[in-house]
């Protein structure tokens, strides 16, 4: 049996978590960690930070806060139990806390949990050295009106992806409002969209002579985050202190 602790558990991610691990045979929430209280009882100890946590569990799965990564890290650390970070919006400040912490004990980080996106960053990689020379790139993201973040996370890892195939680094454009000048074969264009429910798509566009390559990817559900996280946790508990990827278990 592997037990879990949710860091995050109240909210969206974090529920839809609590469904999903109810389902499976050989998984268990010892306990949740939350900065806001839930209207519904939980069926597990609730702690309001990790500091205060005093459970221990083989795994913590983190969907919470870019500001919240920190006092998380300290309670791991203190307790050597691997982490899975799935929080987005994380700065340069929580992301060299990851690789620290990462020297001490195992972490599975990714801006994004679903298995269909680090294929396609894959795709990416494959594509870019043929195109490069003669397509523009586009990157366009769209999510629900909630999302807080701008660009998402995983457009930003579909971007890097890009960065780290070509021959020549490209300049990321939030955007082009205001912009006069002529788009260059370096420039690779982010635009974001938010409304309604829409789950989460990202489409990579290769605009080159008369013809034009996309690549999408659609969500249609935060389970599909959920099942990625939970893969993610029965593989970071087999592995040695480090900072792994969805391209190290793919």
């Amino acid at each position: 049996m592997l037990n879990v602790i949710l860091h995050g558990c109240n909210g969206k991610m974090g529920k839809t978590l609590q469904k999903i691990i109810s389902e499976e045979p050989d998984m268990s929430i010892l306990a949740g960690i939350d900065r806001k209280i839930s209207e519904d009882p939980v069926p597990f100890k609730f702690y309001m930070s990790p500091l205060d946590c005093e459970t221990k569990a083989d795994v913590v799965i983190d969907f919470s806060y870019y500001d919240a990564i920190e006092d998380l890290l300290t309670y791991c650390l203190r307790t050597k139990v691997p982490v899975v970070i799935a929080t987005t919006a994380l700065g340069e400040k929580e992301l060299d806390l990851i690789a620290k912490a990462s020297e001490e004990i195992p972490i599975f980080h990714s801006a994004n949990m679903s298995l269909g996106i680090n294929v396609l960053s894959k795709m990416l990689k494959v594509a870019i050295p043929i195109l490069e020379d003669s397509f523009n790139v586009e990157i366009i993201e769209k999510h629900h009106n909630k999302k807080v973040d701008s660009p998402s996370g995983t457009a930003l890892l579909l971007a890097n992806a890009i960065n780290g195939a070509v021959s020549e680094k490209k300049d990321f454009v939030f955007g082009r409002h205001s912009k006069n000048d002529q788009c260059k074969i370096t420039d690779m264009g982010i635009h974001s969209i938010r409304g309604g429910t829409i789950p989460g798509e990202h489409t990579v566009m290769f605009a080159g002579p008369d013809e034009v390559i996309e690549l999408t990817h659609t969500v249609f559900s935060k389970e599909v985050f959920a099942r990625g996280a939970l893969k993610a946790a029965k593989f970071i508990v087999t592995k040695g202190n480090g900072l792994y990827s969805m391209e190290d278990m793919i």
